[in-house]
């Protein structure tokens, strides 16, 4: 297996899909396989490995997610309360309900946002990459931007009344607000806390190190002169720390994450969830409501057409797949991923973890996308 993942890699930097690759594999026991191709960035030809730090960008949802479900836990947060219950200003959330030139109309939503719904994506607010409405309306209001650090991030409106449907957004923003509410406390601090120095994470940081830095891969664009650095990069020392992006993190780190799920909430004997809840997070939560089959880029620069296909569902804080995908990832396996083009699963029926990392824009471009699939492949090739 090692091999092969090492000529796909290898591969794809050599046809211009991605400047560079990091590729890891493991179980409950730990890392099985890694692979890597490129270097670390257009002045720097060092060559990358898993400890190369990336942006996860939202794989940061899932251990923000992890942070709520441990207040609820503790019984200090309930999943199905009201998002003002926590965040009194959530009370003045509105709907867009379209335009009038380019003066946003608003209505009241027909029901409040829960929790829940925030962690499902179903509670109503949406990206300006994905949705016409929210691009036209951060185009016309000065809205300062996911990436801006500021505060005011949260404040952009609904799209839909909350339940109506899954739609990918800021909800994971918000959640990290209500938890940092919740607990009185930072939500770094939390997620250090509560999350990465049990699990021995010490490369997974919203702040890095001089030494991280060092190891840093910068977010590029390809060109017709070659990679570039896009000049991309989180808001430094923000005013909110951000529950949906906002985390570094390398290979090897995150996949310590990614067995602790697997093995039930326990890894190296420290335990961070009950095996009840981690249940919980790879179980429909949405119901009857489906991913949707397709999402259409509303801004090219930063993601092409997001493509699953029917019948997927949503966990807490994780895509799930009800049914076997041929030669890959079995029934009931959960996944996500990062802007940058980094991706990771958990596939609990088989056994396997497993993570591929680059860093460009925009978002699952053919090239990328071809190399984590023959990636899964190579994986499911050798899984019995």
């Amino acid at each position: 297996m090692a091999g092969r993942i090492a000529e796909i890699l290898e591969q794809a930097v050599a046809d211009g899909a991605v400047p560079n690759a990091v590729a890891i594999v493991g179980d409950r026991d730990g890392v099985r396989y890694e692979a890597a191709a490129g270097t670390l960035s257009p002045t720097d030809d060092g060559s990358v490995d898993g400890d190369t730090v990336y942006r996860i960008m939202s794989m940061t949802k899932i251990i923000t997610t992890t942070a709520a479900l441990q207040l609820v836990e503790q019984g200090h947060l309930d999943l199905d309360a009201p998002v003002e219950t926590y965040l009194p200003e959530f009370a003045d959330r509105k709907v867009l309900s379209g335009f009038d030139g380019d003066e946003p109309q608003y209505r009241d939503p027909a029901s409040a946002a829960t929790v829940r719904q925030l962690v499902t994506h179903t509670a109503g607010h949406g990206y300006m990459f994905f949705n016409e409405d929210i691009h036209r309306w951060e185009e016309v209001t000065g809205y300062p931007g996911i990436l801006s650090g500021e505060r005011r991030m949260l404040d952009a409106p609904l799209l839909f009344d909350p339940g109506e449907r899954f739609e990918y957004g800021i909800n994971t923003d918000v959640l990290g607000a209500v938890v940092a509410a919740v607990a009185g406390r930072p939500l770094d601090v939390l997620v250090t806390e509560g999350i990465l120095d049990p699990l021995g994470m010490r490369d997974t940081t919203y702040r890095l190190t001089d030494a991280q830095r060092s190891r840093l891969t910068p977010v590029q664009v390809s060109t017709p002169d070659g990679w570039v650095d896009s000049g991309v990069e989180y808001a430094q020392d923000p005013e909110l720390v951000p529950g949906g992006h906002g985390l570094y993190s390398t290979p090897r780190d995150y996949l310590r994450f990614e067995r602790a799920l697997l093995r039930g909430g326990e890894l190296d004997g420290r335990r961070i969830l009950q095996e009840a809840t981690v249940r919980q997070m790879f179980s429909n939560q949405i119901g009857a409501l489906d991913f949707p089959a397709e999402i259409r880029s509303a801004d090219h620069a930063y993601t092409e057409d997001f493509l699953a296909g029917p019948g997927w569902k949503w966990g807490l804080g994780l895509l799930l797949n009800p049914q076997d995908l041929p030669g890959m990832r079995r029934a009931g396996s959960g996944s996500w991923a990062g802007l940058c083009n980094t991706h990771f699963w958990i596939d609990p029926q088989a056994g396997v973890v497993a993570g591929i990392y680059s860093q460009t824009l925009p978002f699952v471009s053919p090239g990328a996308l071809q190399m984590y699939q023959a990636f899964e492949q190579a994986v499911y090739a050798e899984v019995s």
